[in-house]
């Protein structure tokens, strides 16, 4: 059983619960926690990218709903026994990305605890949001990127307690600008943070549709958790239009499959619980 659909289904009040963010108003509301030992270890990374990825990953839900990322509030627990040049590292993380995003960091909360946790929430104007659902049987679907250097990234965390600083497990690679401009030619999309196959089964359930693939996808692509790549559906009519914007701002785009009328389930194991 994944105990994290379950809770989800059990809180789910309205239809605003289930995509990236909530759309209500004209802005989208987008929360992500980040917890040592669950999402990350210390020995793995610096305070300032373990700042830096909590806030990236949390604007990339943003971006794929076609938002722009306004406000930020931020609560984290501290251990106690942090020093002052800790908390220093911490917020210069925090506000690197902010200032490269333009987000005014507003308020939030800290306490002191046990082990390091993140939680950013983010506030966005949206004018035309993008949702998980509006895919429909026929269309095309692509993912941005190479897909299951991550896994292989974790893989060699576990034994080694280090990897390359130049990592996307370090360090997401956002392409805002790419998914900006082809929105107004997406039916739906998402980003890839728990894997392909994951998010491809929550597409299906929500769409109700199946998909072909073009070509065999191994697990260790299908996979590959915390990619943060952008997962996207469009109609084959706009898919010239599409590749030449992302050979334009220079983003690999693998059109790897099509809709269809079914189901799809995925065969990765889960990553939560």
């Amino acid at each position: 059983m994944n105990k994290e659909d379950f809770f989800i289904k059990n809180i789910k009040s309205n239809k605003i619960i289930g995509d990236d963010g909530a759309f209500i108003d004209g802005y989208v509301y987008s929360m992500d926690a980040f917890y040592e030992d669950t999402h990350f270890k210390r020995e793995w990374m610096s305070l300032k990218q373990i700042a830096k990825k909590s806030f990236l990953v949390n604007i990339s839900d943003a971006i794929v709903m076609n938002s722009y990322p306004k406000y930020a509030l931020i609560s984290i627990s501290i251990p106690k026994h942090y020093t002052k040049s800790d908390l220093v590292e911490l917020a210069d993380g925090f506000k690197d990305v902010a200032s490269e995003f333009n987000i005014e960091i507003i308020g939030g909360d800290t306490i002191k605890s046990d082990k390091l946790t993140i939680s950013i929430t983010i506030i966005s104007e949206c004018k035309n949001p993008i949702f998980r659902k509006g895919l429909k049987p026929n269309q095309l679907i692509a993912y941005t990127g190479k897909l299951g250097s991550v896994r292989k990234e974790l893989d060699y965390l576990f034994k080694y307690n280090q990897i390359s600083s130049n990592s996307k497990f370090i360090t997401p690679i956002l392409k805002p600008k790419f998914f900006y401009e082809i929105s107004p030619f997406i039916t739906c999309g998402m980003d890839i943070s728990d894997g392909l196959f994951f998010e491809l089964e929550r597409l299906s359930k929500i769409n109700k549709v199946g998909f072909d693939f073009f070509k065999p996808i191994s697990k260790s692509v299908g996979c590959s958790g915390e990619e943060y790549e952008m997962l996207i559906c469009f109609d084959k009519k706009d898919r010239d239009k599409i590749l030449k914007i992302a050979k334009l701002h220079e983003v690999d785009l693998t059109i790897f499959g099509m809709s269809t009328h079914g189901r799809f389930k995925c065969i990765c194991k889960p990553h939560h619980f």
